[in-house]
């Protein structure tokens, strides 16, 4: 049985409040996200991080009293250590540069669709979840964990693959108990051996998925892939 994810506690700062709305929305339709409250200023969201104690923040830089990176500092100044995820339409490279600077887990442009926020909660969970089970014995432990803390979402995929089942494929690797072949995966999910395999060596090839070979008794070693940490 495959142990409970821990609740993750989402701010959502937008001075729309409507936005705000939509953004909380989103947020919710993520496990184990929930939303436990909304800012519209950089005031109302530094004292609602003292008293709500988020583990995330999904910040907009555009704020009417203060710039959404000025809020990141004051909250790194009175010792909170919550997350940032940056939702702004700020597209200019300098403030993307300062957001990198100030340490936010990822930069999201408006608009955007529920599709385009899904992918980066889920990976913040698993990284987060990562951090938390990580036992450092040695470089390699490290090397991993500033991997998983770096890695990109890919940016496309090749012809013929489709977003919903590259999703699915790594939902399966994520959940799976070790490693999988692409036969077991291909039973997980319902589509072909030869489709999984596609996918599965895809991750391999762009970093998000480590392979390791099955030696038998003869022929050709089995592939085992496994979601890279």
């Amino acid at each position: 049985m495959k142990e409970m994810q821990e609740a993750i506690d989402v701010l959502v700062v937008d001075d729309d409040f409507m936005v705000a709305r939509v953004h909380r929305t989103f947020v919710e339709r993520v496990a184990p996200f929930g939303v436990v409250g909304t800012a519209g200023t950089g005031a109302e969201a530094i004292s609602a991080v003292g008293e709500l104690r988020p583990d995330l923040v999904l910040l907009d830089l555009y704020l009417p009293d203060v710039s959404g990176l000025d809020v990141v500092s004051r909250l790194r100044t009175d010792g909170h250590d919550c997350d940032v995820m940056v939702i702004s339409a700020a597209r200019e490279a300098d403030t993307v540069r300062d957001a990198v600077r100030h340490g936010v887990v990822d930069y999201l442009l408006k608009p955007f669709e529920y599709e385009d926020l899904r992918p980066r909660l889920e990976r913040y969970a698993a990284r987060r979840a990562s951090l938390h089970s990580t036992v450092v014995r040695g470089q390699a432990d490290v090397d991993r964990v500033l991997a998983g803390a770096i890695a990109p979402l890919p940016r496309s995929l090749p012809k013929g693959m489709s977003v919903e089942t590259a999703d699915l494929i790594e939902r399966t690797l994520r959940d799976a108990d070790g490693t999988l072949s692409a036969m077991e995966c291909a039973a997980l999910t319902g589509i072909s051996r030869v489709s999984a395999r596609r996918y599965l060596e895809h991750f391999h090839a762009t970093g998000s998925a480590d392979v390791s070979l099955r030696y038998g008794s003869a022929g050709r070693p089995e592939r085992r892939y496994s979601r890279r940490l």
